[in-house]
């Protein structure tokens, strides 16, 4: 029954698969099968040492993976039933003592192999915040919908898996193995507590479940099948034996017994085909329970060929048909040592021109080249080899248009659905490994084929040294998926790195002929709804450094509830996210609120601080042209006028220091009793304010208003000042002695 249960579980074809090339979950999972022998072992010994033998193995186990921290609970559990069952002194002094050993044993385990707790303890913290919130992120194919892995998985992802991916006769086996241990559990409950058996079995059942329901309660970050969880399989098989041992300990016709004999076998061999059958694609095995006729099925409903071993094929037929050929598609996944080694060669020297173009259903070529399983297509591509008359025609078209794009690196060219690099040379600095990120306009937008890392396409691509066979740049070709594109990130890591698109953001056309609230680092323009910001030269830095947008209301109520305490709404932004960058402009544009707004606050910042920010009212002023006829009362940096029960400040050409700097507006009364009681120590009443609050431009001149007091004034004393002092001041009397 042992050797069953091995057999059983080393034959499950994708974890099988999984053995060649993961070297994450595989190490988790076998580390899982030796602390579940070891809890086994000390629970059936019950002794000091196995369970400190046993609590070394959870803690080496919690290192490799948070995960296994739900095994460490699980013992615990135990030892506590065992606490509670105990009925004698010396029997529950002997469980305490186990118990507490077996968790201080983890513990020291896991300190003493995780260096980085010595220093920082916090970093166990930081573990359990992982497991939930694992920054990778990705898309997954599930029943035909495509999950974002952040998100979390839904109820039944993992259940589906692990059912239509395992062998059938396994599946069955296990089902009956539980129903039987619950039947005893129900039948008689005192042997969970007493029987090594059943309560191992019960053991089995928390370590099936309970991850499973840990994961989707907690959205934990989980894709590329199941593979994540691998280790369920280990409970499973347990179960699976189980299942056989209960069928022939309740069988009493020998007919039976010995059908019972030939069904472990008949599981083995019908799983041997299967996985010689779709060799060496056992990491895309599904089983029966869904369906693998008809073509395409798989692909449309279910992530298949995560890891790519199906490119291996592709490349094969592709070497065939094109003995002579260099020009390759470079596979990121090929692995190319199990070619012989003319072919190696040859997939080494790629010219001067590297096509990237992963399952690119724009043809340079007429041929398809595809990889199946079953009767699924897993992957396809088409356009593997260009002619030298379709390379020629693309050099001289792109050779005599304007860049997308200029660089140190690469002038980047877009020609029809192709995407062209081209830089000096193929060798020295340029020779080497390079990204390519597409973002489409929607997120949730995926191409099929494509690898896809949360927010965009991946297509990795490297640059090999090469002869130049007489043509002095450098050429590298990608055709772009058939999906709108809204911007691109590329570059060589460490090297250089840039990031662009292809259509600015929609802007009313008036907006631009009008004048522009600030002239910073980026113009910003004021739309009908919209604040639009825009830089003709915009680099790489100011692309993608983030913009902060503080709004401050006329009115505090008007704004959302959780912003009141800060006196400002908040609506930080990326380029990205509000605009684009099309060669070197950079254009974005946000909505305002529906509320009257008092000023706005904005700019960018990085790590090291803020790039730029300005100051700027939105607030609309009307004066009247009678107003300004008159002589003003004062006349400095801003002259100021009366406008029935308000003061007008106007400056032409007004500039940025103005509008941030701050007025103080010092009123002087001819009663000192009629100033507020808290004013009347200092004999006037102070009235600060910026210009953003009390302001606008209005055709080209700044001007502010303040409203006069009720009360009869003496003098008024006005002016701005900075952190240094005075930038200018008056003092004068309203007329009339008002």
């Amino acid at each position: 029954l042992a050797l069953v249960a091995m057999a059983l579980f080393l034959l499950h074809p994708r974890i099988y698969a999984h053995s060649f090339f993961n070297t994450k979950d595989i190490p988790f999972l076998v580390m899982f099968i030796v602390s579940l022998y070891l809890v086994h072992r000390a629970f059936r010994r019950d002794m000091l040492g196995a369970f400190l033998l046993c609590g070394v193995g959870i803690g080496l186990l919690i290192n490799l993976r948070i995960m296994g921290i739900t095994l460490f609970a699980a013992v615990l559990a135990l030892r506590a039933l065992d606490l509670v069952s105990a009925r004698r002194a010396g029997q529950w002094r002997r469980v305490l003592l186990t118990g507490g050993a077996f968790a201080l044993a983890v513990v020291l385990t896991y300190y003493a192999t995780l260096p980085g707790l010595w220093s920082d303890p916090g970093q166990f913290a930081d573990g359990l915040d992982l497991l939930t919130n694992h920054p990778n992120s990705t898309y997954n194919l599930f029943q035909g919908e495509w999950l974002y892995s952040r998100d979390g998985p839904p109820l039944d992802y993992i259940p589906v898996w692990i059912g239509i991916t395992t062998p059938p006769a396994v599946l069955l086996l296990a089902t009956i193995g539980a129903a039987w241990l619950l039947w005893c559990g129900a039948r008689r409950p005192r042997s969970i507590w007493h029987g090594m058996f059943p309560r191992f079995g019960l053991l089995l059942l928390f370590l099936l479940i309970a991850p499973a329901i840990t994961i989707v309660v907690n959205g934990s970050n989980i894709y590329d099948g199941w593979r994540h969880v691998f280790f369920l399989y280990v409970p499973l098989v347990l179960l699976a034996a189980g299942g056989i041992y209960w069928l022939w300990l309740f069988s009493e016709w020998r007919w039976i017994r010995a059908g019972l004999y030939v069904l472990p076998g008949v599981c083995i061999v019908v799983t041997l085909v299967s996985m010689g059958r779709i060799h060496p694609l056992e990491d895309s095995y599904f089983n029966n329970f869904v369906d693998r006729n008809t073509p395409d099925h798989l692909v449309s409903q279910y992530t298949t060929d995560y890891g790519t071993q199906s490119h291996n094929g592709i490349v094969r037929e592709i070497i065939k048909d094109h003995p002579e050929q260099n020009i390759f598609s470079y596979f990121g996944y090929v692995k190319r040592k199990i070619f012989p080694e003319k072919d190696r060669i040859r997939m080494q020297r790629l010219g001067m021109i590297l096509v990237n173009s992963f399952y690119s259903d724009r043809p340079v070529s007429s041929r398809y080249y595809t990889s199946r399983l079953y009767n699924n297509t897993l992957d396809s591509f088409r356009g593997m080899h260009i002619s030298p008359e379709t390379v020629e025609k693309i050099i001289q078209s792109t050779m005599s248009t304007e860049p997308i794009l200029r660089s140190s690196f690469f002038n980047i060219h877009l020609y029809r659905n192709a995407l062209i690099y081209i830089g000096k040379s193929c060798e020295g600095e340029y020779a080497g490994s390079y990204f390519l990120h597409l973002y489409p306009e929607t997120e949730a937008l995926h191409y099929p084929g494509e690898r896809y890392h949360g927010e965009f396409i991946n297509r990795d691509f490297r640059i090999l040294p090469s002869d130049i066979d007489g043509i002095m740049q450098c050429f590298v070709i990608t055709f772009l998926p058939d999906i709108p594109i809204k911007s691109i990130h590329t570059g060589r890591s460490g090297i250089w790195s840039t990031r662009f698109g292809f259509q600015l953001p929609n802007v009313e056309p008036d907006v631009w002929t009008s004048e522009a609230i600030v002239d910073s680092t980026f113009d910003v323009y004021r739309g009908e709804d919209t604040l639009v910001y825009a830089r003709n030269g915009c680099t790489f830095t100011d692309a993608n450094a983030p913009f902060f947008l503080h709004i401050v209301p006329v009115d505090p109520e008007d704004m959302p509830a959780e912003s009141r305490q800060y006196g400002f709404e908040n609506r930080d932004f990326s380029l990205w996210e509000a605009g684009n960058r099309v060669g070197d402009r950079c254009v974005a544009t946000v909505v305002l609120p529906d509320y009257p707004i008092a000023r706005v606050h904005t700019g960018q910042y990085d790590e090291t601080g803020q790039l730029w920010t300005v100051s700027f009212g939105l607030m609309t002023l009307e004066v009247d042209p009678a107003v300004l006829a008159n002589d003003p009362l004062a006349s400095d940096a801003f002259d100021v006028y009366r406008d029935g029960e308000s003061l007008v400040y106007v400056r032409e050409g007004c500039t940025e220091g103005d509008v941030v700097a701050t007025f103080f507006f010092h009123i002087i009364p001819v009663d000192v009793d009629d100033l507020p009681t808290v004013r009347r120590e200092y004999g006037f009443d102070n009235r600060d304010f910026i210009f953003a609050t009390r302001g606008a431009r209005v055709d080209g001149d700044c001007v502010a208003t303040i409203p006069l007091p009720g009360y009869p004034v003496a003098s008024i004393r006005t002016g701005q000042y900075d952190g240094t002092g005075d930038i200018w001041s008056v003092e004068f009397t309203l007329p009339d002695g008002e």
